[in-house]
């Protein structure tokens, strides 16, 4: 019975637990039902414990068994190896490397060599690897023990333990769907958790210009980082510099994203309009504004809008549309704002007109009859529809615009440049906070560890007004209005 609630997941002891057991008790009481299901095991199961593939050789498992030993020989000769090593540095030594690459003069060849040392940045990257390979083979570990528990289970039921080609037969039909997530699971967590894992580290080191591996070392610095993003001393305090990017990217979030919406909305009425003539004309015209890459456009208009660039041959002036220092850089702001309305109404325009198309006619027809006039209708019928069906979408693009590095880089490329406003972290007039994280990773002077910082931040802010916005629109509270 206690094998049996371990491998579901049970626990077979009531504990006397209540609302107010905080996790951590819970954790601890399971480990410890663990360690009693296992007490009162069959022997193969206790081999099985230290010998993985024990338990499944002893019940004629041999394959599976294999299997199972095969993994632990692989990982201990791999932590012994390389894997222990890093673990240990990176754990319990408390630094990241003692000595960096050098050269020296070898007086007996008369040449100067380059002699390997530590390399803070390969401590860092393996370390988190072989912290990953240790749990990946406490969860075989686990499974390996389990299987064997169920063997308990199923000879002490008096049936057969399920044989290699039975166990395939049950992972490719009633049980398929773990060949088929476990391949991106893992790529997911090579190619996404782990390096998200590696950033946020690198937020709580020193790790920039002067900190370079592998010549020289970086080390851990607590939250230092974190109490220079929010400080305004001289020549290390970021807050005044975060304070006006962070402002200058909510203010672009809020423009871009709801000029692009109501302005594509509006045009998708008038094209949606009886008695529009050349609807498909029109329509066709927005599709071939997105059909040419958003990057080609905007290097585009970067040219048209330079200095020496076509409009202003045209109006035979010079006027530095993405260069202009006065008011704030308010000329540069408000082009980026004009540009991304060209490459971004369309999109909205498309989708505006599906859903508008999907209004139920007689819903018009009832409040015609009561003497609405067409700004009620857009206020009582449309937008309350538009925004039951495209709040999501909304938050999505406020969020992405938030992130929007394409329309700011290859516009101004953060610019123009206002080292009296922005001398700190190097960030310029138009930067988003996402561009600014960008330049510090790509200047001369390059601050990885701030940008880590700056990065959580993003997520952050961009994770809270997500859940939160979301929550409360009409699209979560309401979700089967207008159906």
């Amino acid at each position: 019975m206690r094998a049996a609630a371990f491998i579901t997941g049970g626990t077979m002891q009531k504990e006397n637990t209540t609302k107010k057991d905080n996790i951590f008790t819970r954790f601890i009481a399971k480990i410890k039902n663990i360690f009693l299901t296992i007490a009162h095991s069959s022997l193969a199961t206790k081999l099985s414990c230290g010998f993985m593939g024990v338990g499944q050789i002893m019940r004629k498992q041999i394959v599976k068994g294999i299997i199972y030993a095969l993994l632990e020989v692989l990982f201990f000769v791999f932590m012994i190896l390389s894997g222990g090593s890093y673990i240990a540095r990176f754990l319990f030594s408390g630094h990241l490397g003692t000595v960096g690459e050098g050269t020296y003069w070898n007086e007996d060849e008369g040449i100067y060599e380059t002699v390997p040392g530590d390399n803070s940045f390969l401590i860092l990257l393996y370390g988190i690897l072989s912290l990953t390979v240790v749990i990946f083979f406490i969860s075989l570990w686990v499974m390996n023990i389990r299987g064997s528990l169920e063997n308990d289970r199923l000879l002490a039921e008096g049936k057969k333990v399920n044989t290699f080609k039975q166990d395939c037969s049950l992972l490719i039909n009633k049980k398929f769907y773990i060949p088929l997530l476990v391949p991106p699971l893992i790529g997911l967590l090579v190619f996404t958790v782990l390096p998200i894992v590696f950033m946020v580290l690198i937020a709580f080191t020193n790790y920039d210009y002067q900190h370079l591996p592998p010549s020289k070392l970086f080390d851990w610095v607590g939250f230092v980082n974190f109490g220079n993003l929010f400080s305004i001393a001289e020549g290390t305090g970021f807050l005044l510099v975060f304070l006006r990017v962070l402002l200058w990217t909510f203010v672009w979030a809020f423009i871009a994203t709801f000029t692009n919406y109501f302005l594509g909305m509006i045009l998708a009425l008038m094209i949606n309009k009886k008695g529009i003539k050349l609807k498909m004309l029109w329509r066709t015209l927005f599709v071939i504004a997105i059909a040419i890459p958003q990057f080609i456009t905007l290097l585009l208009m970067s040219k048209i809008l330079d200095g020496d660039g076509i409009l202003n041959k045209m109006l035979g002036t010079t006027i530095y549309w993405l260069s202009d220092t006065r008011y704030a850089s308010l000329l540069p702001r408000v082009m980026i704002i004009l540009v991304n309305m060209w490459i971004g109404i369309p999109y909205t325009i498309l989708m505006c007109s599906g859903i508008l198309m999907n209004i139920p006619q007689e819903m018009y027809e009832a409040a015609k009859l009561d003497g609405a006039n067409a700004w009620q209708l857009f206020i009582k019928i449309v937008l309350p529809y538009m925004l039951h069906v495209t709040g999501p979408y909304l938050i999505t693009q406020f969020v992405g615009n938030i992130n929007n590095f394409n329309v700011i880089w290859l516009l101004t490329g953060g610019g123009p440049g206002d080292n009296i406003l922005y001398g700190v972290g190097n960030a310029q007039s138009t930067d988003l906070l996402v561009t600014w994280l960008y330049r510090l990773t790509t200047d001369t002077n390059v601050q990885y560890n701030m940008a880590s910082v700056i990065g959580i931040v993003i997520f952050v802010i961009c994770a809270s007004l997500s859940l939160v916005t979301y929550n409360k629109t009409k699209a979560a509270k309401n979700e089967e209005d207008f159906q």
